[in-house]
């Protein structure tokens, strides 16, 4: 995976704020490249150093096997929750989601400048990329 790829899903995710979430497919879309396995492929391979939880499936799930402390960060930044979170708090056991209608991030225009800059990097560094360095080329 190019690494601009990868340094632009992350500066996307950077300016998910707390209590907020979106889809891989959602990040993806924002980018305009690539999709929602790509992105969740960058998440799980360079995620750790940003706020990985607030990147979910389409389904309100958090990312697979870190539900626990997944869970811990939406109750402390008070993202919206369906379904049996306290029974899974208290217990390990009980199905609960991100409530995604509900917590989706709705960027605003300072945060749609920011997702233009992002998103023309990449795509400049793409296309600089696929250009042959042949010394034929204009």
């Amino acid at each position: 995976m190019r690494i601009e790829y990868v340094e632009a899903v992350l500066a996307i995710v950077r300016l998910v704020p707390p209590g907020s979430a979106v889809s891989y497919g959602d990040v993806a879309e924002l980018l305009g490249s690539g999709g929602p396995r790509q992105v969740g492929s960058v998440m799980s391979h360079y995620g750790s150093g940003v706020p990985w939880w607030r990147i979910l499936k389409a389904s309100g799930h958090a990312p697979e096997g870190h539900d626990a402390e997944a869970l811990r960060h939406y109750r402390q930044e008070g993202t919206p929750l369906r379904g049996a979170y306290e029974a899974y708090l208290r217990t390990g056991e009980g199905s609960w989601r991100v409530d995604l209608a509900a917590a989706r991030w709705a960027p605003n225009d300072g945060d749609f400048e920011h997702i233009d800059t992002i998103a023309a990097q990449l795509e400049r560094a793409l296309r600089q990329l696929s250009v042959a360095d042949d010394g034929m080329s204009a």
